[in-house]
């Protein structure tokens, strides 16, 4: 490790210190997972590109930038209102990292549900966070990994004890403040599901225009046998915001995890999303849905490990970008010895909306077992000229004939989103560029109808 690369660990490791520096004692067991944290981002450093798994995602901006950690949850209560999803929902909002009770919901969870910020989850009953907590995503998955870890101080807990059925969308929205000084947060989510319980979680990231912050995100998620969890992720950071997430997904028979991971904003993004089916007729979907502009980079890591016979996958994934985005797609597979008669399909199609636009793809299948059902496949194009014609020819102007062939595009994914708050979002951002005068439900309508023929 050179010596910039040094100095660059150095101050994260720093601003640990000088975080921790007064702070009462703690368990032993937290302060010991902080110390191999921080011991192991020490030894790894930050990625690089010629480690083989961030070979096209440049790390340096969030290396060398000087973020301080933030103390307060002040945010305009306007401005969060105008960036909070419109919807009735179960609702836990952290500004920068820290928990922001007043703009929080909490009063009307089920009885079996429990959700609470991880601070107060490890001052009530710190052991019983302790055991799941870092047990699928531990230092070693990555070196952002192993910094969460020794950052480990806040985040969500959400436990659903069998049986349990939400029926209000839960909502764990991360705002991003601008300020003088740039932040970085840590937070932590762990969700465990037992048997028959079923809920639908939002993950929701958004922040002020102008905020240039850093986030890095570790959830695992345990879901019991018969599971059912409907999990979005809606990123849309300010463009200047840098985000890395690992997702850690262990499901066991019978449970069914859904995934739409939805990226429209950030300026440098890495989402990494793992899946371990470990018991019969788990089933795990991805829908997956990055729209990049200007010059964002988004990079989607996925993994799906089919550890036992019988279990099902299916994944999708559809990027779109225009300007000079770069985009990042690598799906594997991997179906284990003894693992029969399993189903896993991958899918990414990628529209280029600008000869700047840049994507590199790589679907992976690894197979061990002889009787499964795989297939993966990437496709990447521009907008057909032939069908944009044919929609100027009935009247409609190229600009809008581009955004409808666009959003008929997404409509794969989108028409999976059953949510309308979060499916508006997304038509939004992806035909944000037509004329006020068009009525973009009509548009979503025909690009839907058209996408069928």
């Amino acid at each position: 490790m050179n010596d910039a690369v040094q100095s660059d660990v150095q101050r994260f490791l720093d601003r640990l210190s000088e975080h921790r520096a007064g702070r009462g004692a703690e368990p032993t067991w937290i302060a010991a997972r902080r110390q191999a944290g921080a011991a192991r981002f020490e030894a790894l450093g930050f990625p690089h590109r010629r480690v083989e798994a961030w070979k096209y995602t440049d790390v340096r901006a969030i290396a060398r930038g000087d973020f301080a950690l933030a103390t307060e949850a002040e945010f305009s209560p306007a401005t969060a209102a105008r960036l909070t999803l419109p919807m009735e929902a179960h609702r836990l909002t952290f500004v920068d990292g820290v928990f922001a009770p007043a703009l929080s919901r909490l009063d009307d969870l089920p009885a079996g549900a429990q959700l609470v910020p991880l601070s107060a989850a490890l001052a009530e009953n710190h052991e019983a966070v302790g055991g799941p907590l870092g047990r699928l995503t531990g230092v070693e998955f990555s070196s952002f990994a192993a910094l969460n870890t020794a950052f480990m101080e806040e985040g969500a807990v959400l436990r659903l004890a069998p049986g349990t059925v939400v029926e209000k969308p839960i909502i764990l929205q991360f705002l991003s403040r601008a300020g003088e000084q740039a932040v970085m947060s840590h937070p932590r989510i762990l969700i465990e599901a037992g048997g028959r319980s079923e809920a639908t979680v939002i993950e929701h990231h958004v922040g002020e225009e102008q905020a240039a912050n850093f986030t890095n995100l570790v959830e695992e998620i345990i879901l019991d046998r018969g599971a059912i969890l409907t999990h979005y992720k809606l990123q849309e950071a300010p463009l200047a915001d840098l985000h890395v997430a690992s997702i850690h997904i262990e499901q066991a028979r019978d449970s069914r995890y859904t995934s739409f991971n939805l990226n429209l904003g950030g300026g440098l993004v890495r989402n990494d999303l793992v899946a371990e089916l470990n018991g019969q007729g788990a089933e795990a979907n991805f829908n997956g849905l990055f729209y990049g502009q200007g010059r964002q980079h988004v990079d989607n890591h996925t993994l799906v490990n089919h550890n036992a016979p019988r279990t099902f996958s299916n994944e999708n994934y559809k990027g779109i970008l225009d300007d000079r985005a770069h985009g990042v797609f690598n799906g594997k597979v991997i179906v284990k010895r003894d693992s029969q008669q399993i189903e896993g399909f991958q899918s990414n199609a990628n529209l280029l909306l600008s000869d700047r636009a840049e994507i590199d793809t790589k679907p992976e299948l690894e197979i061990y077992a002889d009787d499964v059902k795989c297939s993966h496949g990437s496709t990447t194009g521009q907008l057909d000229e032939e069908a944009v014609f044919a929609l100027r020819t009935r009247g409609i102007d190229e600009q809008t004939a581009r955004g409808l062939l666009t959003l008929a595009f997404a409509g794969e994914v989108l028409e999976q989103v059953d949510l309308d708050a979060i499916a508006e979002r997304v038509e939004l951002a992806v035909a944000g560029k037509l004329p006020e005068r068009f009525n973009l439900a009509g548009l979503v309508e025909t690009a839907a109808a058209l996408n069928e023929e």
